[in-house]
């Protein structure tokens, strides 16, 4: 007697074969990254190949690399390769980048609110809050209608808190405001019109361009962000006086720009891995600027001789009350701008309290360690 199928019901022998023959199928077919090969990109920075911020930038395209298996694999030009600094979103947007690795403040001169990614004292936040904010707060919607807002087509994604960046570079120490008044100085995103208020000639330059225009005397002083960028770049050859702290540039973090095109052919699961890269690197990033940060800082001060002082505390709060006027200016001007100011503020009037309340000041540890009775050395 013959077994027939039951109506509706494949027979135990085809399920097997059909079985069989989908493993089959699954083990011979590759990923169709790999049928097409692994995608290549082509970034640049905003820096100069010796500043460690381009390293950073290597960091973060090795990781993506590591992640994907190969399969994305992001060549990264320095600043210059093949477009000035500042003019790195126009041609990811355009496509002559895939690509690129920079910070939202370059972008200040096409949208002022851009700058509020960077630029000014946080609200009291410092960059892992702001990026906080960023994640959780809203920010990363109102960047996107940011950049929608002047056309650029990208994708971004924000990572790297940076410590508090100093004050500058100066001839002599800056002991009050009087002293700003006149200077023709370097710094950029919404810093320019802080330090305009503060009286200073403001001139906006590349990272790469600065310590030149302080040996030619171009520029009388000038900022640019951390020990060991400053260092790479030559700052101490032509100053041996850094103020440091400042709150021009309290919060900042860096940007991963890809080409929006580009980045909405990729697999969704290339997407993610690039999102998580992105957090990955945040971290490493964070890690290895406390270690090189403070070797150079401790360096210049022995090897080059530089003398560091501590920015008076007038400055600072005549810092604070000339970014207020700068905003409430701007922001009654760009209803982007308020948005993103009334963001801010919501989200750091919580986040601040609770550190304030919460977090202990390590100035006491410090000191019962480090200060000149410090007990380290005994232990």
């Amino acid at each position: 007697m013959k077994h027939t199928e039951t109506r509706g019901r494949p027979s135990r022998r085809k399920f097997l074969m059909g079985t069989a023959m989908a493993g089959a199928a699954m083990i011979a077919a590759p990923s169709v990254v790999k049928a097409q090969g692994p995608v290549n990109m082509r970034w640049q920075s905003t820096w100069p190949s010796k500043d460690i911020f381009h390293e950073f930038a290597l960091d973060f395209a090795k990781k993506v690399t590591d992640m994907t298996g190969g399969d994305l694999k992001i060549e990264v030009l320095p600043a210059g390769a093949v477009v000035p600094a500042f003019g790195l979103l126009d041609a990811v947007s355009q496509g002559t980048l895939d690509g690129g690795h920079g910070v939202v403040a370059y972008h200040y001169g096409k949208q002022a609110a851009l700058a509020l990614w960077g630029s000014g004292p946080g609200f009291a936040m410092d960059a892992n809050m702001l990026l906080a904010w960023h994640k959780y707060g809203g920010g990363r919607e109102l960047l996107v209608k940011l950049y929608e807002s002047i056309g650029a087509n990208v994708v971004s994604f924000l990572y790297g808190p940076m410590p508090t960046q100093p004050l500058g570079w100066f001839k002599k120490p800056v002991a009050k405001v009087e002293d700003i008044q006149g200077l023709k100085f370097r710094t950029v995103g919404i810093s320019i019109d802080v330090f305009t208020g503060l009286g200073a000639a403001v001139n906006a330059l590349p990272g790469g361009e600065i310590v030149a225009a302080l040996d030619r005397g171009l520029l009388d002083a000038a900022e640019f962000n951390n020990a060991s960028s400053d260092r790479a770049l030559g700052f101490p050859d032509v100053s041996k006086i850094c103020m440091l702290q400042s709150y021009h540039q309290n919060a900042e973090q860096f940007e991963v720009l890809f080409n929006k095109a580009k980045y909405d052919a990729l697999p969704d699961q290339m997407k993610a891995i690039i999102s998580n890269a992105a957090e990955a690197a945040s971290q490493d990033m964070a890690w290895k600027a406390i270690d090189r940060y403070s070797t150079d800082y401790a360096e210049m001060q022995t090897t080059e001789k530089v003398k560091f002082y501590k920015t008076p505390e007038a400055i600072l709060k005549r810092q604070l009350e000339v970014y207020d006027e700068v905003v409430k200016k701007k922001a009654a001007e760009n209803p982007l701008f308020k948005e993103v100011i009334q963001s801010q503020i919501a989200f750091a009037a919580r986040a601040t309290r609770w550190e304030q309340d919460t977090v202990v000041n390590r100035r006491l540890a410090f000191d019962h360690y480090f200060g000149p009775n410090g007990v380290a050395k005994e232990l």
